[in-house]
């Protein structure tokens, strides 16, 4: 069939509408998702308060014999794991730990001064820096073999609306913190130019069911079985969300989750499930190669009463290590994220790779994180970095342990990973030598 220019001109080309575009994004046959050239991709999750160091990290280095209860939902990837202990977060500065745990995260570099007052340290602002995410979006994005609609994807669940220092991991720049996504609706509203008028329960199917029908004819058998992949998927999601049980949580933005407001989070698990499949989705359709995942805030208060714990996240992880029925519950907390993180491995796992070979998991890597290390402690040694997939290449089915070294040099190693060489990224003083040594 005749090669286009661009995704328009072949919709030009048909005489079809512009809201047909985003089930273009991965048809192999147009010749514009690249066929034959590999696409990498990086996730990093997020989840608050520290671990319980005891039952989260395995004992020994080397290779990874058995999980620890926190990590046990990970052992049917056992052979994708890679667990890094010793990464530690050396950024000081103005803001206390919880803040700087967040802000310097993915920025690596210090927080703007700032009228933001923590808890026991200086008041501060937003991250002085771009965060490791947004900079390998830009680098995609500016070649036209990597260029994806959206280039990333930042998405919640329970993030709260308030937007301070506490609530956002994701910076385009200096002082340019971006917002998750935590409202599946608006999620797909994102993907596919929903309608604005949510009583209105026409399916976004409707306005481009006839331009579907005149691609399908235009393109090759395993593209007419992509269109119909992502048709009915939108679909079922479309039904998902105007569902009863899901009409009054899943079309509003969430609940604060502080002490003192009303905490409606006992929709957590149903949103993170439908937040992980329209993840899983977007990359497929080659939405974006990039994404950000987080769940609630730094500092977060969710009430896990689906686990039968009644006490808000953050309020556990005060409590010392001598009190071993907070640590029961901090550990079994973890645990689900560990779940969830289990969940997004597994869809990417059955995901197959679009005009590929392999699954998506073979060309992801996930990586769960956290603001800090220990939550009695606030410590910013040792934080949680767990990596999941082959998608950069490293090797996988082993646990490291590092001397306290630089958090800068895992996200330099993220982003040689993805092909863009940086000599350094944010604070340069704690870039040391480079990327980490013995990831590949």
């Amino acid at each position: 069939m005749p090669r286009f220019a661009s995704r328009r001109e072949f919709l030009r080309s048909l005489g079809l509408s512009a809201a047909a575009l985003p089930f273009l994004m991965n048809l192999p046959s147009l010749g514009f998702a690249n066929q034959g050239q590999r696409k990498q991709r990086l996730i990093v999750m997020f989840s608050p308060n520290g671990v319980v160091p005891g039952n989260f990290w395995p004992d020994a280095e080397g290779p990874l014999a058995a999980f620890k209860p926190s990590l046990e939902p990970l052992e049917p990837f056992r052979d994708r794991v890679l667990t890094l202990h010793g990464v530690c977060d050396k950024v000081r500065g103005d803001g206390d730990n919880h803040m700087r745990g967040i802000g310097c995260l993915l920025t690596g570099i210090e927080l703007f001064p700032g009228n933001i007052q923590g808890g026991s340290h200086t008041p501060a602002g937003w991250s002085s820096g771009i965060s490791i995410d947004q900079e390998l979006k830009n680098h995609l994005q500016s070649r036209p073999e990597t260029r994806t609609r959206f280039g990333s994807l930042e998405l919640g669940v329970l993030v709260p609306e308030r937007a301070d220092t506490w609530t956002r991991m994701s910076y385009s720049g200096p002082n340019q913190p971006l917002a998750p996504i935590d409202d599946p609706y608006r999620l797909l509203d994102k993907l596919y130019g929903r309608r604005k008028d949510r009583q209105a329960l026409r399916s976004v199917l409707d306005a481009v069911s006839d331009d579907l029908r005149k691609i399908e004819a235009a393109v090759s058998g395993e593209d007419r079985q992509l269109l119909a992949q992502q048709a009915e998927f939108v679909r079922e999601m479309e039904r998902e969300l105007t569902s009863p049980e899901n009409a009054e949580t899943a079309n509003h933005a969430a609940p604060e989750l502080e002490p003192g407001v009303k905490e409606d989070n006992d929709n957590m698990p149903r949103l993170s499930r439908m937040q992980i499949d329209l993840l899983v989705h977007s990359l497929a359709a080659d939405f974006a190669r990039v994404a950000t995942f987080q769940f609630t805030n730094s500092v977060g208060q969710a009430k896990m009463r689906w686990l039968g714990i009644e006490e808000g996240h953050h309020e556990l992880s005060h409590n010392p290590d001598n009190d071993e029925k907070s640590q029961d519950k901090l550990t079994r907390i973890n645990r689900w994220y560990c779940e969830q993180l289990a969940y997004l491995t597994k869809r990417l796992a059955e995901t197959p790779e679009p005009g590929g070979v392999g699954s998506l998991l073979d060309n992801t890597l996930i990586v769960w994180t956290n603001e800090l290390g220990k939550g009695n402690s606030h410590t910013l040694d040792n934080i949680p970095f767990v990596l999941v997939g082959n998608g950069l290449d490293f090797k996988m089915g082993r646990s490291i342990r590092f001397p306290k070294l630089s958090h800068n040099r895992l996200l330099l190693s993220l982003a040689h990973g993805m092909g863009h060489h940086l000599p350094r990224f944010g604070n340069p003083d704690f870039c040391g030598d480079g990327p980490l040594t013995g990831l590949s």
